[in-house]
């Protein structure tokens, strides 16, 4: 399951990572207890809140080793998969080339490598921002054919302008 994003929006009263906001957790059926936690999008200045659908599949891997995945299209743009069993991130791409936020998700490490252009911070009115605050995926349902092998999404293709500013 999902947890949401961190509160308030405005990014520069919250410093760090907001840890556990914005993660994938797996937990084990017997003991409830976490078996992983992966961030998606740490210090989460957009409200992507990405709580929506996982979904399971089992799929043969590059090395034909059968695994047990979780994929989640990520209202940020990014549609990540992990082994569902231990958490390890798979793949992280992007829905399409016009998601600008993030210029890359390391597999290495699992931190997204953001683009400054598209930040929220308070000195900067970010432009075109990509995808918007609503999210490429937001709480659609989707599914996957394990015949075809193929996953099947809704999403949207909105972007924002964001101009932050401070009230009394």
């Amino acid at each position: 399951y999902g947890s949401g994003n961190p509160a308030p929006w405005n990014e520069t009263m919250r410093p760090g990572d907001n840890k556990w906001t914005m993660t994938i957790w797996g937990r084990d059926a017997d003991t409830g207890m976490a078996k992983f936690g992966y961030q998606k999008t740490p210090h989460d200045e957009w409200d992507y809140a990405g709580v929506n659908v996982m979904m399971l599949s089992e799929q043969t891997d590059k090395t034909g080793k059968p695994r047990k995945l979780l994929t989640h299209p990520d209202r940020n743009g990014i549609v990540y998969t992990l082994d569902r069993e231990n958490g390890d991130l798979i793949s992280a791409d992007k829905i399409d080339d016009t998601v600008n936020w993030v210029k890359q998700v390391d597999l290495k490490t699992g931190l997204p490598q953001r683009d400054p252009e598209y930040a929220t911070r308070m000195d900067h009115k970010g432009r075109d921002i990509c995808p918007s605050a609503m999210g490429y995926h937001n709480q659609g349902h989707d599914s996957y054919d394990p015949e075809r092998k193929s996953f099947f999404m809704g999403i949207n293709h909105i972007c924002m302008d964001w101009e932050p500013f401070m009230l009394p």
